[in-house]
């Protein structure tokens, strides 16, 4: 039973060299399912996804402190002074920039400055909580280019569709992502509606019916809104009034999965509600919209998709408004025989590339750039480069000329500190353009390829495992608890000590050095 399953051609001739010192956390989870577990054994039986998770984290607390630390990265500093945090990133080991010929300089933190948060103010001084603006974003509006299908759930709420065949029409497709063919404008991909009149059991004269979608948006911390769209109607044909409407707005109620089944009344056809209810869409007052009220309408407006906008619609008395569209068309003939229905097409209304921009006072504090103390820092030669006391002088006294020395500034390599809010790593001015490199910790569990042991430390593993599925269960003895306790204690003592990798050899050497004269 060879671990090496491999030839050795294959090895020298791959890029996976020196595998063989570690052991893939699938390969420590099946062994310990086999030698741990089972009849007659301290562990009689377990759970593999249980063993799983220990055995991660083991892998994680050992490569805190136990194992070593191999993962860097290294950029040319940019003008910001400052480096992001590695992904997987942990803790650092060491952070230096290399010279012209690859030699690591060491870089030291420094804790006398950092980048707190800036406050904005007012000219007096006074806490400025200014307007802010953007986009609402895909949290609170969703599917705006209607790439997707409509859903209920997660985007728009929309009437469904009503088969229209007991009047004497045809089935109505309403409310649907798609991409349409002969309309241009805007997005490939759009929201349509289609749909054709049918004959009202009412009165005998040929109808259709409104549709709408709409989703919530919360402006309670909103004080206006800027809405535009592309949109296009189906252009008027004989016996319509006005042809073919779509309307875009921002309205105080949604619109309601009920549809209007009345023509009569074109007032009545614009009703996104029950039958009969006059007061929907109740569309918020905006002074540039249309008719004095916060939406925009195409009308009859062919296949040429347009943009229209409505600016500066006050929200500040509301806490809550609908995004709402509705399509309608207003068909008035009388309909002598339900054969002149042949005579309508399929009507198509059409929506894309919804925008809802916002402006309001923000209700958290504004933070201003960055701080003062972070652009004087960077703007300044270091202060290891400045500090007198340090410096070579001969006008000073000797007992003064280094009186108060601060070791880690007694170096001009640079100098850092890590903004653990940010995930930034800033450096002093000095290291500009350098080649910064970063020795950094991970817990190893970032990727499958990361998920290795070394041999070194395989039993640690085993202990661990052993330890935290044993003190975790109910009913077993405290004795074998604290047994395994401290086995998982010399484990982990064991393996650092190997791992130290300290030889013989090289520790004489360097007590050698220590003994050594130095001469100047």
């Amino acid at each position: 039973m060879a671990l090496f399953t491999g030839t050795q051609q294959e090895y020298y001739e791959g890029n996976d060299y020196g595998n063989y010192q570690l052991v893939s956390i699938r390969d420590i989870i099946n062994q310990f399912m086999i030698a741990y577990v089972g009849e007659e054994k301290i562990i009689s039986k377990a759970r593999r996804v249980d063993v799983a998770f220990h055995a991660k984290r083991a892998l994680a607390e050992l490569s805190f402190d136990t194992f070593k630390s191999i993962k860097s990265q290294e950029i040319e500093l940019p003008a910001s002074l400052t480096m992001i945090l590695p992904h997987d990133y942990v803790n650092y080991t060491k952070l230096s920039w290399s010279d012209s010929a690859g030699i690591k300089h060491p870089l030291y933190p420094t804790k006398h400055t950092s980048n707190p948060f800036k406050i904005k103010q007012d000219t007096d001084g006074n806490y400025d909580f200014v307007a802010t603006s953007g986009t609402i974003s895909s949290d609170d509006l969703s599917n705006t280019d209607f790439s997707s299908a409509l859903s209920a759930t997660n985007n728009w709420t929309f009437t469904p569709a009503v088969d229209n065949t007991p009047w004497g029409g045809t089935d109505v497709d309403a409310v649907t992502a798609g991409s349409p063919t002969g309309v241009t404008g805007g997005s490939s991909t759009r929201l349509q509606f289609d749909f054709k009149p049918f004959t009202s059991s009412y009165n005998s004269v040929v109808t259709g019916r409104a549709y709408a979608c709409w989703q919530e948006i919360n402006v309670s911390n909103i004080d206006y809104l800027d809405i535009r769209a592309y949109g296009s109607s189906a252009s008027v044909i004989p016996d319509e009034t006005s042809g073919s409407t779509i309307r875009f707005g921002i309205s105080s109620t949604p619109g309601d999965i009920a549809t209007n089944v009345e023509k009569a009344n074109p007032g009545l056809n614009n009703t996104i509600s029950n039958p009969g209810d006059s007061n929907a869409p109740n569309f918020i007052p905006a002074s540039n919209g249309t008719n004095g009220l916060a939406y925009v309408e195409w009308v009859s407006t062919g296949n040429t998709a347009t943009q229209k906008e409505v600016l500066d619609i006050d929200v500040t008395n509301y806490d809550v408004v609908y995004v709402l569209i509705t399509s309608f068309t207003d068909f008035i003939n009388t309909a002598s025989s339900p054969a002149l229905l042949s005579d309508y097409s399929k009507r198509r209304n059409t929506l894309t590339d919804v925008e809802v921009i916002y402006e309001g006072a923000s209700p958290d504090l504004v933070r201003d750039g960055d701080s003062t103390t972070w652009s004087n820092y960077k703007s300044q030669e270091p202060s290891e480069l400045i500090q007198q006391d340090y410096r070579e002088s001969f006008d000073l006294p000797f007992h003064r000329e280094r009186y108060g020395l601060q070791p880690s500034h007694a170096q001009t390599n640079g100098s850092f500190y890590i903004d653990e809010l940010k995930g930034l790593i800033h450096f002093s001015s000095n290291i500009s353009g350098k080649t910064v490199i970063l020795d950094y910790i991970s817990d190893s569990l970032g990727t499958p390829n990361e998920m290795q042991v070394h041999k070194f430390a395989e039993d640690a593993m085993y202990k661990y495992i052993m330890h935290a599925v044993l003190s975790t269960r109910a009913n077993v003895p405290e004795y074998v608890v604290r047994r395994y306790q401290k086995e998982k204690f010399a484990a982990i003592r064991k393996a650092k000590l190997r791992l130290s990798n300290i030889k013989i050899e090289e520790l004489t050497q360097i007590l050698r050095d220590k003994s050594k004269w130095i001469k100047h």
